[in-house]
């Protein structure tokens, strides 16, 4: 019997640092509304609060990526999960809009930073010579997990107890998670006296299917046209997913007259398929072109947009969760997985978290721009529209990028 290797262990944590960390913050939306009627606000000002934590998130992952880098990912990993439980309750006390703005917009957005999917893909990568395409949509799957387990429950708690008990509930779970990564998690192989799976020495990056890439600075990346090949259309996954969807899906459902327990359902059969979504995408990435595999799911996002402002038909409703959940987080395998190919393992956390924070600020516009529009106009076709044209557009831009990678100008020296 082949015993397994530790590597899966690895897989696992970080499997569930994401889960919990980051299905706390991906249930921001099942908030808006309680929040709306406790501070007396406007959509637009909760969506501002969800702007700062995008943008706070996003500012803070490339420097949570360098510690990483010199580091190691545990204790990064670990505290920073510890720090998100500590908020987490904290956002439960908070009485007024400045102070949920500063507790949740800033504080625990800086601890999302830390317990982010880029950390976790730092030790991924270091564990994984062989795989590794299944392991990023594995490690991705954690996301969609979280979103369908926590925010369908969130929107249940919140229903029963109140959106304050549910915060403290939320921040004890992160809590008690802290130790356990503590005890199992590893930064590399070598901390355990191992090799990776797929036998590759510890110290030594894996094979790129491109070339080897050297450490490059910061400046350098930013001068790359395959970096900002990968930074536009992220910056646009991050305006149509996290942004737009996670923040305003809920609202949306609820101002269109769907009950709480469809809601509810639309949002966990959405997570449900993001899950099946981020597992296909990095098994298909392993085999064929990620960049192609990244056109083809930006069209097929934004097919499915105007399901939204076309129909409100329940039925319709959970045929835009299925094919919308394929296509939401499953983009980031094949960008994570060329960006490897790019940039190796001695700038990965770096050069991860500069997509990242292009991510997060279209996250924090996607998540205030539609919040002011609907205020404006008083429905969300004008946002899910405008997204439509965005995603074209980034899978356009993908069309490009193969030619790009390939010039040996564009890679780091």
């Amino acid at each position: 019997m082949t015993k397994l290797h530790y590597a899966w262990i690895i897989l696992f944590m970080s499997f569930a640092g994401v889960l919990g960390a980051q299905g706390v913050r991906l249930s921001f939306g099942a908030f808006v509304e309680p929040w709306q009627q406790a501070f007396g606000v406007g959509r637009d000002s909760i969506s501002l609060v969800s702007a700062v934590s995008f943008i706070v998130y996003g500012v803070t992952v490339p420097i949570f990526g360098k510690l990483t880098d010199r580091f190691g990912v545990t204790r990064v990993f670990a505290f920073s999960v510890l720090f998100t439980g500590l908020c987490t309750i904290a956002v439960g006390f908070t009485s007024d809009l400045w102070e949920l703005a500063l507790v949740y917009g800033v504080a625990a957005s800086i601890g999302f930073g830390g317990a982010s999917g880029v950390v976790a893909t730092v030790a991924v990568t270091r564990w994984f010579a062989a795989k590794r395409g299944l392991a990023y949509g594995i490690l991705e799957a954690g996301f969609g997990a979280g979103q369908m387990i926590i925010a369908p429950a969130s929107l249940l708690l919140i229903h029963s107890i109140g959106w304050e008990r549910t915060s403290v509930y939320m921040g004890l779970m992160l809590i008690v998670l802290c130790p356990v990564l503590l005890a199992f998690y590893r930064s590399k192989p070598s901390e355990k006296g191992m090799l990776p799976l797929g036998g590759v020495q510890a110290e030594e990056p894996a094979p790129s299917r491109l070339e080897p890439a050297k450490k490059a600075s910061t400046l350098h990346i930013l001068k790359l046209r395959s970096f900002w090949l990968l930074f536009i259309p992220f910056f646009i996954c991050g305006y149509t997913t996290t942004g737009l969807m996670d923040t305003h899906l809920i609202a949306y459902c609820r101002g269109a007259g769907y009950s709480t327990a469809l809601t509810g359902t639309a949002v966990s059969v959405l997570a449900a398929f993001n899950i099946v979504g981020c597992l296909l995408s990095g098994k298909i990435a392993d085999r064929w072109n990620p960049a192609m595999i990244l056109t083809v799911l930006y069209l097929i996002r934004a097919a499915t947009l105007p399901i939204l402002f076309l129909t409100f038909d329940p039925v319709w409703l959970l045929v835009f969760s299925i094919l919308f959940g394929l296509v939401d987080f499953a983009t980031v395998a094949p960008t994570t997985l060329l960006t490897a190919d790019l940039f190796q393992t001695n700038s990965l956390g770096l050069v991860l978290g500069l997509l990242t924070l292009g991510h997060q600020f279209g996250s924090a516009l996607g998540a205030y721009f539609p919040g002011w529009l609907y205020t404006q106009t008083g429905n969300y076709t004008l946002p899910f529209l405008t997204a439509a044209i965005l995603l074209v557009f980034a899978s356009l831009l993908n069309l490009m990028f193969p030619q790009a990678v390939t010039k040996k100008s564009d890679l780091p020296c």
